[in-house]
């Protein structure tokens, strides 16, 4: 196969995240290396969709290991198999682009498609799979969340950049003696939450696994008060919600393949503590700055190692995978059983226990 195997493809679609620019890096170079031309793909899916593409000469992909964001672009709300088009009449329409995707593979020449995300990203290449694209994976998202693999590069980024705010959140809590609930990414997981919260130190964690009662939750605020702490840090996934109502919804895009935008627990948690204790309290919302900055020195050798296990994959013809580390070797998986599914934190975590022997209050 690898005799065949002249140009190869390369995207980078959902959110983006600290090490996408080392894998495309560790991508291009081993393939250039080898004498094959490597193509990137603009903007993740839409390029496919538009017909963008632009080949990567060595020094295009020198010097960006260490740069956060991705030099080929990305875009949450282009899956083929679920595009989003206007109607003229301030609506949206969805078409199946696969076919015109496929079309544009065939007219650049491709022999196959090194496809970096999350699970949306995944899905959508398990459909161009069906569709006879040659297509290798590699999970991509600082939410840890993709089925089948138990790291994703950009991960331990976005929870060394959230620890370091709640870090920053303590002292000024401290100073004023309030609560401070911090919002943190995640989507419907809290892998996030539950590493960046154990990292800082935080007293109570709010995950989506575990429903949480908002009168122990003010408990342990004021069993910290009364106990001349005086100050409480809340690190409350986005997709937590109390027990016996839903996740907080702080949008709805309609032209997004996945529409639902969470929002508001931090908020929530917040007003109903000042309520219930008397404490000063306020929600900060950490957002898109956890996405940012240069990916620490684990996810530049994760996304290094996932990036030539991919090209391993690509030079054997073992199409139709996504690279995965699985009890800390990496290996690989069918995209077809990644795809539509979200990893999600055990109840019997062990990071759960230690969190709780060590006084951390998980609202339940």
């Amino acid at each position: 196969m690898s005799e065949t195997l002249k140009r190869i493809g390369i995207l980078t679609g959902g959110g983006d995240c600290p090490g996408l620019n080392a894998v495309i890096r560790a991508v291009a170079k081993a393939a250039i290396g080898d004498q094959r031309q490597v193509i990137g793909i603009e903007d993740g899916y839409l390029g496919l969709i538009e017909n963008r593409f632009r080949v990567l000469e060595y020094l295009d992909v020198s010097g960006i290991l260490t740069r956060g964001g991705t030099i080929l672009g990305s875009c949450n709300k282009a899956n083929p198999s679920h595009y989003a088009v206007p109607d003229g009449q301030g609506h949206w329409t969805i078409r199946d682009v696969r076919d015109q995707v496929v079309e544009h593979y065939q007219q650049a020449g491709l022999d196959a498609l090194v496809v970096i995300g999350g699970d949306g990203t995944m899905s959508g290449a398990a459909g161009l799979v069906q569709r006879g694209l040659n297509i290798v994976g590699m999970p991509k998202t600082i939410d840890n969340d993709l089925w089948g693999t138990e790291i994703t590069f950009g991960h331990d980024t976005a929870v060394a950049t959230a620890a370091d705010a709640l870090d920053k959140v303590h002292t000024t809590a401290s100073s004023h003696h309030r609560v401070m609930v911090v919002e943190l990414m995640g989507r419907y997981a809290g892998w996030l939450a539950l590493h960046a919260g154990v990292a800082s130190g935080a007293d109570v964690i709010l995950l989506p696994e575990i429903d949480f009662d908002i009168s122990k939750v003010a408990d342990k605020c004021l069993d910290r008060s009364r106990g001349g702490r005086g100050f409480t840090i809340i690190a409350a996934g986005e997709g937590a919600k109390p027990a016996g109502s839903g996740q907080f919804v702080d949008r709805v895009v309609e032209n997004s393949p996945d529409p639902i935008r969470l929002g508001g627990v931090a908020k929530h948690v917040a007003d109903r503590i000042e309520k219930l204790t008397d404490l000063d309290s306020r929600a900060i919302v950490l957002g898109h700055v956890q996405r940012g900055g240069t990916p620490t020195a684990y996810d530049r050798v994760l996304a290094t190692s996932f990036g030539y296990h991919a090209f391993e994959l690509l030079m054997s013809g073992r199409f139709g995978r996504v690279v995965v580390q699985q009890a800390g070797e990496i290996t690989s998986v069918p995209i077809a059983e990644v795809a539509d599914k979200v990893r999600t934190i055990p109840r019997d975590y062990p990071l759960i226990s230690a969190a709780r022997k060590t006084g951390t209050s998980f609202g339940d």
